[in-house]
């Protein structure tokens, strides 16, 4: 036992003393951009090497939000995605309930449109959508605009639809001889069951949406409906380009990111591995 403990033992810092030093390597470019957010302009292009903060954080804050009225902008990001989150989770878990637990006529039809869109770059199809949105349906600048279009995702689709085909059908089948009807099977069995899925899904989905910037660039013109990518775009000008508010404002996209993820790491990885697995 003691020399099984001490392998185990060995292996664990084996393993540590490889992956701290690829941790230091992917956190060094986020400590960077935090340094160059607290410097002025002048300072980040500085031939020294600098790796600790200055003072000047607040100060980019400050004129980032007089040029582009980020906090605004911050917030109809942070509503976008989440409605984006929870409506498209919704509906690709209905479409993967859909192919997973009915026959129809079609479904492999169905099923290969679905695959075969994974395939196609978004470039593709943002032009026809874009016209289809603001010239035909005249919703541009519009809260609709930017919720609705994006809504598909053929990722999360065969996402859930894996999720629901694991599940024992016999569950479904009894709780039918049972009378519960087919929308309260779904919602009261099928999803608590896919629960980590979900979640897994819903942290990838938020972080489309919140680093969204060509749809929310082409689709709104006014200034009141930027999100916070498209503000921090427009602070790269002909003449003048405001490098502290870029990165200050960078900093504000991240953090929430980096928490969230902290945060749900657990149901991210617990959802990944049960497909994977199974």
């Amino acid at each position: 036992m003691k020399s099984k403990s001490r392998s185990t033992l060995m292996r664990s810092i084996a393993l540590h003393a490889a992956l701290t030093p690829l941790a230091i390597i992917w956190l060094f470019p986020l400590w960077m951009m935090f340094v160059f957010s607290t410097m002025p302009d002048n300072g980040i292009f500085s031939p020294d090497i600098v790796l600790v903060p200055s003072t000047n954080f607040f100060a980019n804050v400050a004129n980032l939000q007089a040029d582009t009225d980020f906090v605004g902008a911050l917030t109809i990001s942070i509503v976008v995605a989440v409605i984006y989150t929870v409506l498209s989770v919704l509906l690709t878990s209905m479409a993967g309930w859909a192919l997973a637990r009915y026959r129809f006529y079609g479904q492999s039809i169905v099923l290969a449109i679905i695959l075969g869109t994974i395939t196609l770059p978004y470039f593709v199809v943002v032009i026809p959508q874009f016209i289809m949105v603001a010239r035909q349906f005249h919703l541009a600048n519009t809260w609709i605009a930017l919720i609705v279009p994006p809504l598909f995702n053929s990722l999360g689709v065969l996402f859930m639809r894996q999720a629901f085909s694991m599940m024992p059908g016999e569950l479904f089948d009894a709780a039918r001889v049972e009378g519960v009807k087919e929308w309260q099977i779904f919602l009261r069995i099928a999803l608590p069951l896919a629960r980590p899925t979900m979640a897994a899904l819903a942290i990838i989905l938020f972080l489309v949406s919140w680093n969204n910037y060509l749809w929310p660039l082409l689709i709104n013109s006014k200034p009141g409906m930027m999100t916070a990518p498209v503000a921090l775009g427009t602070l790269i000008g002909l003449t003048k380009v405001s490098w502290g508010g870029i990165m200050a404002g960078a900093v504000m996209l991240t953090a929430p990111i980096l928490v969230v993820f902290v945060l749900l790491q657990r149901h991210f990885i617990a959802g990944i591995a049960a497909g994977a697995i199974k």
